[in-house]
C-alpha cells in the first residue's frame, strides 16, 4: 500500500512539472512560431500555433535591415573578454580568502561580498561620472574595465576552494610548491564546477546587458546585439515576425552555452556555497 502511494505521489509530481514545463516554455514556441510567420499572420485570429506559410526569409532579411552582425561581433568581444577577466580576477581574489590567513581576513570579505546587495543604479551616475572625466565614455574599454571585477564571482569560487582539503595544499608547500602554483596547479583544476558555473552567470549577464551599453554607447558601431534589438523594434514595431526572429537568433549563443556547460553548471550549483 505505502509503495502505491508513493508512486501515485510521484506520477501526480511529475504531471505537475510537465505541466508548468509546458506553461514555462509556451511563449518560446510562440517566439519560435512567430518568427516563421508572415507579418500579417503573427496575430491573426483565430490564432494559428503553427504558420501556414514558413517565411525562412525572415531570418536573411534581419541581417539585412540593421547591422545586426555588427552588434553580434560587439557582444561577443565584451562577453569573452569580461567573461575571462571575470574568472581571472575572481578565483585569483578567492585563494587567499579561502586558504590564507592574514588580519582582517573575514572581514574584508564579508565587506566586499556586501557591495552585491547594492544595486548598480545606486552607484550608476556617479560611475558615469568617472567614466566621463577619464575620458573613456563611448568606449567598450569603459563596459570591460567596470566588469571586470565582480563580488559574487569571488564568493562563489571561495566556496569551491573551501571545499578543497587543507592538507593538499599543506604537502603542496611541503614539497616546496609556492601559493601561485598550488592555485594554479591544485585549487583551479579541481574548482571547475564552480568556474563553469561563473562562466555561464558572467557570459549571461553581459550578453542581455542593456543598461550598461544604452548608457555608455553612443555609436552604433559600439553597440550591442540588446540595444540593436531595441533598434530593430523602433524601426520595425510592425513586423513582429522579423522582431521575432532577431530574438530567437540572439538567444543562440546564450543557449549553446548553457547547453555545453550544463554538466559542470548543476554540480556546481549543487556543492558550491554548502561549505564555509
Amino acid at each position: 500500500m505505502n509503495s502505491q502511494t508513493s508512486s501515485f505521489k510521484k506520477i501526480i509530481i511529475y504531471g505537475l512539472l510537465i505541466i508548468l514545463s509546458l506553461i514555462i516554455l509556451l511563449p518560446f514556441f510562440w517566439m519560435m512560431s512567430s518568427s516563421l510567420k508572415t507579418s500579417q499572420d503573427v496575430f491573426s485570429v483565430p490564432m494559428h500555433w503553427l504558420p501556414e506559410q514558413v517565411a525562412w526569409k525572415n531570418f536573411s532579411d534581419i541581417w539585412t535591415k540593421i547591422p545586426l552582425l555588427l552588434f553580434f561581433k560587439n557582444s561577443f568581444k565584451l562577453a569573452i573578454i569580461i567573461t575571462l577577466l571575470q574568472v581571472l580576477t575572481s578565483s585569483f581574489a578567492a585563494y587567499p580568502f579561502a586558504k590564507m590567513k592574514f588580519p582582517g581576513r573575514d572581514f574584508i570579505f564579508l565587506c566586499y561580498v556586501a557591495t552585491i546587495a547594492v544595486p548598480w543604479q545606486v552607484y550608476m551616475i556617479p560611475q558615469f561620472i568617472l567614466i566621463r572625466k577619464m575620458h573613456m565614455a563611448d568606449t567598450h574599454l569603459s563596459l570591460i574595465l567596470m566588469q571586470a571585477f565582480t563580488a559574487f564571482g569571488v564568493f562563489l569560487i571561495r566556496q569551491a576552494y573551501l571545499g578543497v582539503p587543507t592538507e593538499l595544499s599543506e604537502a603542496a608547500r611541503i614539497d616546496g610548491l609556492n601559493e601561485f602554483g598550488i592555485y594554479q596547479k591544485i585549487m583551479l583544476p579541481l574548482s571547475k564546477p564552480a568556474i563553469a558555473t561563473l562562466v555561464i552567470f558572467s557570459f549571461v549577464n553581459v550578453w542581455n546587458d542593456y543598461m550598461g551599453p544604452m548608457i555608455y554607447l553612443n555609436s552604433n558601431e559600439l553597440k550591442t546585439i540588446q540595444l540593436g534589438l531595441r533598434m530593430f523594434i523602433t524601426q520595425y514595431s510592425a513586423d513582429y515576425n522579423l522582431i521575432m526572429a532577431a530574438a530567437l537568433i540572439s538567444l543562440i549563443p546564450v543557449g549553446s552555452l548553457f547547453l555545453s556547460m550544463q554538466r559542470f553548471f548543476i554540480e556546481g550549483v549543487a556543492t558550491s556555497g554548502l561549505k564555509g
